[in-house]
């Protein structure tokens, strides 16, 4: 970095030999300020009109904020508005304080008390800056110079306040004073200064000042603010009837530490903002200090249990994005793409529902998702290139109800991360079901078992229905059990060897609670096979999963009954180019000509060349409209159709609903 730092000067730290906050803990909630309408409004490009902050002061009521700022009523017509609106419109309950800020200025102090005429509730915040520089610099006067302006400031709110309680008897306005750029202020001459104030208010128990302490510029390490602020709470006078309150911003990036030490170190309140909005870097984040209390055991006595909600309101009204690792609310922070963590996370959740324990021990996860509104199916495990067999075992058992049997895991995490790295996305559960039902559920290419019988003959005699491309065939066989003995008659039939090594099911909750799922492996020269079948019937659904099994034996392609090597290439063909692909295509690619190809293709595979080029296009297109948000007439082209109508007709004519319907019914 180039030189320059030399012009910059270190803090200079406070000695307090006998620092007593180090050892202490939080143990309860302090009182909460939010300043969202006045200081985070004012850091807006653009700041926010009537309507949206008076449905800003709605959500933070209805988080259950008791004080909030609404606003420096003598700075502007606008600030005076919405504090009028706010009292004429009975937007405040009577449990929740407003409270105004004001310079230590006379004409603003009395337009300040015309604003809250008429309000239950208020606490008037003036300030008035005590730094070195600024005493130099701005106000051109002495320490002694500085202390006047508190005083008078003081004096005048306290006479306004006796006049204002003549006139309203009912009417409840505290006091709150900052040495404003406290960090640039000799920390004793702050003192000094809040001191004067204190003795022109004379706080008692029924009526509490406020001494509020602001890291304007936060310029000062963690620990020294905490110093500083055990220094003030020990030496300011009526220490018993005074609120010590922090209001921390966060240019060295430690707002939320400053909050924290500074509660140990014997503060009261904070004040601060939503996601930490605010001037610069932005005051400290309450929903972090907030949650952060919450995990430990605290209740912070607001209520984040709708974060996603809090934070819809507040991106629509600030125009301000929350950044996806932002603590508790971001997009990314209770994710794991990692499959150590996944798996960590998976058993963790698994522990938990098996010792049925209170407690949150779930690796990774310092707070449970669900309490601050989030799910497991779309925020928690997140499935890509990097993750595991842990992660998308746990995906496909928590959506869709399929216990994927340990031994098939890692084979079925293998697949899907595949389609991940191709596809260079994330997948939804959606998708990750979408690839397991066509590697393990719709995966028969080469032959089907369309009907099976069976009777008690020696074993169990099973009369199996091979469909084999065009051709039926009945084969006979016994076996141990029904699934040994349908296994019997396909070894039979394509004169193929291999063990059933594995077999599961389980009842699937998900859709239908009728249904069951079954699991098959089978063993072929020292490889494993799988296989799974979905039916209302167990024993069909483990006939079909054996089916998809034997499917995947390296012999199925070896016969020349089912695909030889030029109708693979072909094939393969279409499928790579299934966008443009022609007959004249493929007559110049394999050098025959187009009604020698056309025939082939039929003859060999069942099907026409344009019933392949339209299942490869079908099927891309559902991929499209379940997992993206292209229009369908984009997505017509992009799967090689140049007429969306044709590709409408032809999407119904295959899966009988439009692809707009489609799309809706597929994300429901």
């Amino acid at each position: 970095m180039k030189k320059g730092y030399e012009k910059y000067r270190g803090f200079e730290p406070i000695n307090i030999p006998d620092r007593t906050w180090p050892d202490k803990t939080i143990t309860k909630a302090p009182t909460w300020c939010s300043v969202d309408l006045r200081d985070g409004n004012q850091a807006l490009v653009d700041p926010m009109n009537l309507q949206e902050k008076l449905e800003f002061f709605t959500t933070l009521v209805n988080i259950g904020f008791k004080e909030i700022e609404v606003g420096f009523p003598s700075a502007s017509e606008t600030e005076y508005e919405i504090l009028r609106t706010l009292i004429e419109g009975n937007y405040i309950p009577d449990d929740v304080t407003i409270q105004v800020l004001v310079q230590a200025r006379e004409h603003l102090i009395r337009k300040t008390f015309e604003a809250i005429d008429g309000a239950k509730n208020v606490i008037v915040h003036f300030y008035n800056s005590t730094s070195t520089l600024q005493r130099k610099v701005v106000f051109k006067t002495d320490m002694q110079g500085v202390i006047d302006i508190a005083i008078d400031g003081a004096k005048l709110i306290y006479e306004l306040t006796e006049e204002e309680k003549k006139k309203n008897p009912d009417m409840n306005i505290r006091f709150e004073y900052s040495p404003e750029s406290f960090h640039g202020t000799e920390v004793d001459y702050a003192v000094e200064v809040c001191n004067a104030v204190l003795d022109v208010w004379q706080p008692s128990a029924q009526n509490k000042a406020i001494i509020n302490i602001p890291a304007t510029v936060e310029t000062a390490m963690p620990h020294v603010f905490a110093t500083q602020i055990e220094y003030v709470s020990k030496n300011l006078k009526y220490r018993d009837n005074v609120v010590l309150s922090l209001h921390p911003h966060n240019d060295r990036g430690c707002g939320v530490s400053d909050a924290e030490l500074g509660l140990l170190a014997g503060a009261d309140r904070i004040e601060g903002t939503l996601f930490g909005n605010g001037e610069r870097t932005g005051n400290v984040d309450i929903i972090t200090v907030a949650m952060n209390m919450y995990s430990y055991g605290i209740d912070p006595q607001l209520d984040f249990s709708n974060m996603p909600h809090i934070r819809e309101v507040y991106e629509r009204l600030t125009r301000m994005q929350v950044n996806d690792r932002q603590p508790y609310a971001g997009n990314l922070v209770f994710s794991a793409f990692s499959g150590s963590h996944q798996d960590a996370i998976a058993k963790g959740m698994a522990w938990r529902e098996e010792k049925k324990l209170n407690t949150w021990t779930v690796p990774y996860l310092p707070i449970d998702p669900v309490d601050v509104g989030r799910t497991y199916d779309s925020d928690v495990i997140r499935i890509n290139s990097q993750s595991g067999k842990g992660g998308i075992s746990y995906i496909l058992k928590q959506n869709f109800s399929i216990s994927v049997p340990e031994k098939m895991r890692e084979e079925v995490g293998y697949a899907v991360k595949q389609v991940s790295d191709e596809e260079h996305k994330e997948l939804s559960p959606q998708w990750v079901y979408e690839i397991f039902e066509d590697n393990y559920i719709h995966y028969t290419p080469y032959f089907q078992i369309s009907e099976c019988h069976f009777r008690q003959d020696d074993g169990i005699m099973a009369e199996a229905t091979i469909q084999y491309g065009e051709k039926k065939t009945i084969v006979d066989a016994n076996g141990n059990g029904r699934l040994d003995a349908i296994s019997n008659t396909i070894k039979q039939y394509f004169g193929i060897t291999y063990e059933l090594s594995t077999y599961e099911e389980h009842a699937l909750s998900h859709g239908s609670s009728s249904k069951a799922m079954a699991y098959v492996g089978i063993t072929h020269d020292g490889k494993n096979y799988w296989g799974a079948g979905m039916d209302e019937d167990i024993i069909k659904a483990s006939i079909h999963a054996l089916v998809v099994a034997v499917n995947k034996l390296p012999e199925m392609t070896k016969d020349d009954n089912h695909q030889d090597d030029r109708l693979v290439s072909m094939l393969n063909y279409i499928q790579t180019n299934y966008q443009t692909v022609t007959l004249e295509n493929m007559a110049e690619q394999f050098h025959l000509s187009e009604p020698y190809i056309s025939k082939y293709i039929k003859d060999k595979s069942g099907k026409t060349f344009g019933e392949h080029v339209a299942h490869t296009r079908m099927k891309r297109a559902k991929t499209l409209l379940k997992n993206g948000n292209m229009t369908v007439e984009n997505i017509s082209y992009a799967v090689g159709y140049q007429n969306v109508e044709h590709f409408n007709r032809t999407f119904k004519k295959t899966f009988e609903m439009t692809p707009l319907q489609y799309r809706n019914l597929s994300r429901e």
